[in-house]
């Protein structure tokens, strides 16, 4: 450690990340593990895009909108993942200067999708669970495809606004990163530079990116309870809050994983216990998306029934 936190204050060329562990036996289960995590939540996420592209029936703005958080969990899983794989095979925890601005900018812009697109369904839901004969108007295929692209263009900005941080850094007081990936945390924690105005910034992109979505989705779903609460039949309650469910529970695992992670870094001294707890949204929340998505809906089900027919 000393021989790395001695390496350069003002010149960086590489960063080191913090490993799980230094046990060789441990390392061939972890790598096992972590792989075949991600072929599940790579496979389980383009079958739901492969679904909703090729069956007709799922052309509405709902799947739409689920067909690019699928593709967002997607990148941001593979910003990160295949490079801790290939790290704990090769028993390496070294990453360029370059290569670590990279997985930074991409984690930010997958991250930030994911973000913006939950936020995103959670209006598609209200509209459809409290203006439903309006929804088609509402929700048409331009205003969807603005959404999106709004979503985008706002994780561009937001990953653009670190890198003008960042780059002109030319001081950091240490080269270990305590995560396995570039988290954008913890290299501005590194920097010698003045962090109040750093810190500023980030609680600027905290409101923008975490107070905004999160109030216009609990806004949302205080419209829909309500709503769905006025409905007389038990039937109809029940099929109402089965349409938002699946929807819900991925906000839980998201918000509930990311608030677990700045609890474990804000409470927690060990750099792997942090690196360990990074693993629930990074990794673990994108594999479950498309079980929850395809076990608790009857359109996905029947769209791979009807796939599964066709290829028989």
């Amino acid at each position: 450690t000393g021989s790395v936190e001695t390496q350069n204050l003002t010149c960086v060329l590489e960063f080191h990340f913090v490993g799980f562990s230094e046990d060789p036996a441990l390392q061939s289960l972890l790598f096992g593990l972590f792989l075949s995590m991600y072929l599940v939540t790579v496979l389980g996420n383009l079958l739901i895009i492969l679904l909703i592209i090729s069956d007709t029936h799922l052309h509405t703005p709902m799947y739409f909108f689920l067909c690019n958080l699928s593709l967002a969990d997607m990148g941001f899983t593979s910003t990160m993942v295949p490079k801790m794989i290939v790290d704990i095979h090769t028993h390496s925890t070294v990453i360029s200067y370059v290569g670590c601005l990279t997985q930074m900018s991409l984690f930010l812009i997958c991250g930030c999708m994911d973000d913006l697109i939950l936020t995103v369904m959670a209006y598609d839901g209200f509209v459809a669970i409290c203006h439903p004969l309006h929804y088609q108007v509402i929700m048409n295929p331009r205003r969807c495809c603005f959404l999106v692209s709004v979503s985008f263009v706002a994780s561009l900005f937001d990953s653009l606004l670190h890198n003008l941080i960042l780059l002109p850094v030319t001081c950091f007081k240490a080269v270990e990163i305590s995560n396995f990936f570039c988290d954008p945390s913890k290299l501005l924690n590194l920097t010698c530079d003045n962090t109040i105005n750093h810190d500023i910034v980030m609680y600027l992109i905290g409101i923008v990116f975490g107070f905004f979505p999160i109030s216009g989705i609990l806004f949302s779903y205080y419209k829909i309870v309500s709503s769905i609460l006025r409905v007389p039949s038990p039937d109809g309650k029940y099929k109402a809050f089965s349409t938002c469910g699946s929807h819900l529970l991925v906000v839980c695992l998201f918000y509930g994983s990311s608030l677990g992670v700045y609890l474990s870094a804000s409470f927690s001294t060990s750099s792997r216990k942090s690196a360990v707890a990074s693993l629930m949204y990074t990794l673990v929340t994108p594999m479950l998306n498309p079980f929850i998505y395809s076990l608790r809906n009857r359109d996905i089900k029947r769209a791979l029934q009807r796939t599964l027919n066709r290829i028989s």
